[in-house]
This record gives structure tokens, C-alpha cells and sequence, in this order.
């Protein structure tokens, strides 16, 4: 084989690698490309998470919020209760009360002795604060 043959082979060999590196180059590019996508998805997967982290701990507040706005409502709707129980116990004591005065009114004018209906009305409305009083131990205690 002669200089120049050997030399055309070189050449051609040269030539074969040159395309094979071309190949490379243009495939290097592509991957470039592509790994640039992925970071712009992962930029974006990141920013997403943190909005979802943000969403949760907003949320977690407003739930912390309304947890305590309950407590509010809860506190106020018992004091409700009580103040119109106690309004409501003495406005039929006074009921009550009026009503005895008026039974003994009509007892003198009538000459009743016998007054066993108006304690057993006292005595109902004892009874009936006493289940209430119970109910509301019973409560205070499971709250404890």
C-alpha cells in the first residue's frame, strides 16, 4: 500500500470520526436542551410545592382561627344560657311567689287551711332546679 493510499484512509477514517463527532455534538446540544426543560420542571414542581406549603399553613390558621372564634361563640352562648336561665328561674320564683301570696289571700278570705298545693308547686320547682343543677354537674364534670 502506497503513502498516498494509506493517507486516503487516514482521510477517510478522519472524515468517518469528524460526522461521529458532529453526531456527538449535535446529541450533546439535544441533551442540553432537554436537561434545561427539566430544570425549568423542577423550578416549576418547586414553586408549586411552596405555594402548597403556603396553602396548608394559611389553612392551618384559618382552622386556628375558627377553633378560637368557636371557644368565643361557645363561651357567650353559655353565658347566654345561664343569664337567661337565672332571668327566667327568678322571674317564676316571683311568679310564684305572687301566686302563694294570692292563694293566701284567697285561704283567709275563704278560710282554706290547707295549702299542700302550693308546696307541692314549690316543691316541683325544686325538683325541677335540682335535675337542671345535677344535669349541669354532670356536665362540668365530664368537661373536666
Amino acid at each position: 500500500m502506497t503513502n498516498d493510499e494509506k493517507l486516503d484512509l487516514i482521510l477517510a477514517e478522519i472524515k468517518d470520526m469528524k460526522t461521529d463527532m458532529k453526531d456527538m455534538k449535535t446529541d450533546i446540544q439535544n441533551m442540553k436542551a432537554y436537561m434545561q426543560n427539566m430544570d425549568l420542571r423542577i423550578q416549576n414542581l418547586e414553586t408549586d410545592v411552596q405555594n402548597m406549603k403556603t396553602d396548608i399553613q394559611n389553612m392551618k390558621t384559618d382552622i386556628q382561627n375558627m377553633k378560637t372564634d368557636m371557644n368565643s361563640v361557645k363561651l357567650k352562648v353559655t353565658g347566654i344560657e345561664l343569664k337567661l336561665e337565672e332571668e327566667i328561674r327568678h322571674n317564676i320564683q316571683l311568679l310564684a311567689e305572687n301566686h302563694s301570696n294570692l292563694i293566701d289571700k284567697l285561704n283567709q278570705a275563704i278560710r282554706v287551711t290547707d295549702k299542700t298545693l302550693i308546696w307541692e308547686v314549690q316543691l316541683s320547682g325544686f325538683k325541677i332546679r335540682l335535675e337542671k343543677l345535677e344535669e349541669e354537674f354532670a356536665e362540668l364534670r365530664n368537661r373536666l
